[in-house]
């Protein structure tokens, strides 16, 4: 995307901030966001279903209900997948490519055994390069930390979760991990192109390049380059050890974090945890992605009003309502 062209395109796809008629309160539950550019006309879309194991069709099956509820331009296709399957079947990639998104629920991996992990695959297959997620607090849900408010994009391809693995004798097993000038580009643009074009000021880069000095090197090499193109952005590196650290102290000193592979997952997981855990944390925005703020708008509000009432609230979250009496009342609130 030429860079002359980003304003223009802020312009057509930033939702502006409602101007409160007169008299009237702002909703405390409300909260303004942009989102990436993706192509889209309104239309009802198809989107791929993979329910998954262990939780996942309990929770995909919740927001099928809600948004029947909202009546959302959206209908899916679903396919029965586990992680128990030797691969990923064509005509679900297929499915996939042709949607351009997905509504997953895990696929359970074993744990050793040699079993590739469906998970993987899909990323691999799909090049599923960057995996976004959104941390912060919400009102009604008490944490340790305030103005939490923290972006974490992981590269997903490739470092230590390349699968690259061999026996080089009996008790010794080598595990490669593969960092990439291409990837590593791809995913620091990914990420100023996000802080750009919401109003993010800060990227910050997560690394171990003390001690991996030509992988995480690579890595952080590329993210200055990057970071030349976007002066209007504050850079900033730190080591991953010190990141955890840092996270669980000072957490609302992030904004946006772009991260190799192994590091995003422990750092989003963190960053999720502090700011009330992961099931109220959003990892894939899809109906902004889709293009359908009013109807995000919708949903958010919603179940924001639903944990700051506090009335329902799974046991995650300290409660002891089942996830069917929290759809309930989420459908409840939609405007």
């Amino acid at each position: 995307m030429a860079r002359r062209a980003l304003p223009i395109i802020r312009q057509l796809t930033a939702r502006p901030t409602p101007v409160a008629s007169l008299g009237a309160k702002p909703d405390p539950h409300t909260r303004s966001v942009t989102y990436m550019p993706r192509p889209g006309d309104g239309a009802p879309r198809p989107v791929t279903l993979i329910p998954g194991d262990g939780v996942g069709p309990l929770v995909t099956n919740a927001v099928e209900q809600v948004m029947e509820a909202m009546h959302a331009p959206l209908y899916f296709e679903r396919y029965e997948i586990h992680g128990d399957m030797k691969r990923v079947p064509e005509e679900v990639l297929e499915s996939i490519r042709k949607n351009k998104v997905c509504l997953k629920g895990g696929l359970k991996t074993p744990v050793g055994g040699g079993v590739n992990s469906l998970n993987v695959q899909l990323r691999r297959e799909l090049d599923l390069y960057a995996s976004l997620v959104n941390c912060f607090n919400l009102p009604g849900l008490p944490t340790r930390h305030d103005n939490v408010d923290i972006v974490v994009i992981r590269e997903n391809t490739e470092g230590e979760y390349s699968g690259l693995e061999h026996e080089v004798v009996p008790g010794v097993v080598e595990s490669l991990k593969v960092i990439t000038k291409f990837c590593s580009e791809r995913i620091a643009k990914y990420a100023f192109e996000y802080a750009y074009l919401n109003n993010r000021k800060t990227v910050t880069a997560v690394h171990k390049a003390n001690i991996m000095k030509l992988a995480d090197g690579l890595f952080l090499e590329s993210c200055r380059e990057v970071a030349t193109k976007y002066p209007s952005i504050k850079y900033n590196e730190i080591i991953v050890d010190n990141c955890c650290m840092q996270l669980v102290s000072r957490p609302e000193q992030f904004d946006v974090m772009v991260t190799p592979n192994l590091y995003g997952n422990l750092v989003a997981n963190t960053a999720a945890g502090i700011a009330g855990g992961t099931g109220v944390m959003p990892g894939a925005m899809m109906l902004r992605h889709l293009q359908f703020p009013s109807f995000a708008d919708r949903l958010e509000t919603a179940v924001k009003r639903v944990i700051s009432d506090g009335k329902y609230r799974t046991k995650d979250l300290g409660g002891d309502s089942s996830t069917q009496e929290v759809v309930d009342a989420v459908i409840a609130n939609l405007d």
